[in-house]
């Protein structure tokens, strides 16, 4: 296991790093997936589900996630070669005891900004990150760069208009009074974006091609748009 910080052109404390490392300490990130509401996880492991079939690896693959938060996507590819990437110390040390054993470099920094290789993944995982971010489509021009040719982006968004609808029902039931707080468990508050999953589409689409689109928990209920994507040839 090793631990790389960036290229030196990010600074030791910068205002993504530092709002990252808030919303990791605010929202803990192991909570969110083993102690959320039940109907919370329940929708996040079929996101993980529909991930896992999307990227379709085997140990030979190279896969980088960017956002890597607690590492609790990557492992379940134990037998890869790994490489996290995130702006968060608080998430990469949640993501390095997550993923004792595995074959992982961790890299602190912002992707489009630490000059990896081109062409260097065979798969690369993005998925509830750019939601987040300044500028997504610099993100995206920097997947469609480290993509190996042949190789898969898996990228998902969560449906935060739909979601937030749900949320607004939610709250004026009595189930809403008992939950409280932990509705908003997952940091939707720090989302910059908000993206219907038709827009979030078409903005892929100038970059990749998008062979597949699932939503979690299903089509019927679309509140975890998911994106297999490859280059354009």
């Amino acid at each position: 296991m090793e631990q790389v910080v960036g290229n030196g052109k990010m600074p030791v404390e910068s205002e993504v790093e530092r709002l990252n490392d808030k919303l990791a300490r605010e929202h803990s990130i192991n909570d969110y997936y083993d102690r959320s509401p039940f109907l919370v996880r329940w929708i996040e492991q079929q996101r993980l589900r529909i991930i896992r079939e999307m990227v379709a690896y085997d140990p030979n693959h190279q896969i980088l996630e960017i956002g890597s938060g607690g590492g609790h996507v990557l492992r379940m590819f134990k037998r890869a070669k790994l490489t996290a990437v995130d702006v968060s110390d608080v998430f990469l040390a949640a993501a390095a005891a997550n993923l004792a054993g595995y074959d992982v470099e961790f890299i602190k920094g912002e992707i489009d900004k630490l000059g990896l290789p081109a062409k260097k993944f065979d798969r690369i995982i993005c998925t509830e990150v750019l939601e987040h971010t300044k500028d997504p489509e610099a993100i995206l021009q920097e997947i469609a760069r480290l993509l190996r040719p042949g190789g898969r982006a898996v990228i998902t968004v969560p449906n935060d208009p739909l979601i937030n609808r749900l949320k607004t029902v939610v709250k004026r039931t009595p189930v809403g009074w008992v939950l409280r707080g932990r509705i908003d468990w997952g940091g939707d508050i720090y989302h910059i974006h908000v993206w219907r999953p038709a827009e979030f589409r078409a903005i892929l689409e100038r970059h990749f091609e998008v062979e597949e689109q699932r939503c979690a928990p299903s089509d019927l209920l679309p509140l975890r748009p998911c994106f297999l994507c490859r280059a354009k040839r």
